[in-house]
């Protein structure tokens, strides 16, 4: 961030790339920030950070970025305990047009290795319930939201279109980008890493990948029409590798530094891009507009005040 310059703590604009990841992300050296929105407060509480609002440097036409700490400015909120529905309703708010979440996970596969990135297409879900995973789950308002394809595949196709950019600093192997329809990621609750039966498991389930966070973070961005796409950062091969000790916190910090370099060339490559000429699947709203009106089965009689102003936080013309 500029040094001694004075942000706004507003911003009337609306965002084109919301970013869910790491706090390193909102420094990027394409951005110039214009405003720290302090956490911000929405029918479903309170953001998990400051939302940092960035234009692109030199771009010809406005591109705006907003950026979001999942976990809090100092990592203070645990998988569990993020207020994954206040950060997605923010960007909505704001009227974003497609999220680019990043998270570190562990590999269940041979062939994705630690700092590899994943771009996955699917998930399997194993949380325990105990996250507030929608906007349609209140007294007063019903919806069904499909999510047959939790990601947005033409968001990852074009992400994978910059799979170059990945670099390893200190060893000649590379770090691949893998995609492909049915990459999948696993879902845990956390904050314990798996056991090995457990990651043995995830592995014949056909989880490819594992983290604890792209839940309810996908199905909420699907509830809010937005295309997402998560960018899985392997860290470690979890704990089903029966030659090996179980993962560390050890073994996991000593990749996270190549991996967050790795995730900022990412980004930035994508922002850069996008500013040039904004992707068809942001301007069209990738086939996701009215999906979430189309779902409520509650009457409109029946829909109770509290929950039209809440949706109309979402969607002014609820």
């Amino acid at each position: 961030m500029t040094v001694g310059k004075v942000l706004s703590s507003t911003f009337d604009g609306s965002i084109d790339l919301g970013i869910i990841g790491g706090t390193g992300l909102y420094n990027l050296d394409c951005l110039v920030p214009i405003a720290v929105l302090s956490p911000v407060e929405t029918p479903w509480g309170t953001t998990s950070s400051p939302v940092t609002i960035s234009k692109v440097e030199g771009s010809e036409k406005d591109f705006y970025v907003a950026f979001i700490a999942r976990h809090g400015e100092h990592h203070e909120f645990p998988p569990t305990r993020v207020p994954f529905r206040a950060n997605i309703a923010c960007l909505k708010n704001l009227q974003c047009k497609a999220i680019l979440s990043f998270s570190a996970v562990g590999s269940l596969r041979h062939y994705i290795k630690p700092r590899d990135f994943v771009i996955p297409q699917q998930i399997i879900d194993r949380t325990k319930g105990i996250r507030e995973s929608s906007y349609l789950n209140e007294v007063g308002l019903v919806g069904h939201v499909g999510f047959g394809e939790p990601f947005s595949a033409a968001f990852g196709e074009y992400l994978y279109r910059f799979k170059d950019v990945l670099k390893n600093t200190d060893s000649d192997e590379p770090c691949l980008l893998h995609f492909n329809k049915d990459m999948t990621v696993v879902c845990m609750e956390g904050p314990q890493f798996s056991t090995r039966a457990e990651s043995k498991m995830y592995r014949a389930l056909g989880g490819d990948v594992i983290n604890m966070s792209v839940l309810p973070e996908a199905k909420l961005a699907r509830e809010c029409e937005i295309p997402y796409q998560m960018v899985c950062m392997s860290t470690d091969y979890d704990a089903w590798r029966d030659e090996h000790e179980p993962v560390t916190v050890e073994t996991v910090v000593g990749n996270l530094t190549n991996n967050a370099n790795n995730a900022n060339s990412l980004a930035s490559k994508v922002i850069v891009e996008m500013a040039k000429e904004i992707p068809e699947f942001m301007q069209t709203g990738d086939g996701l507009r009215g999906a979430t009106r189309n779902s409520i089965s509650t009457k409109t009689e029946a829909i109770s005040t509290q929950c039209v102003q809440n949706m109309k936080y979402l969607f002014p013309d609820f």
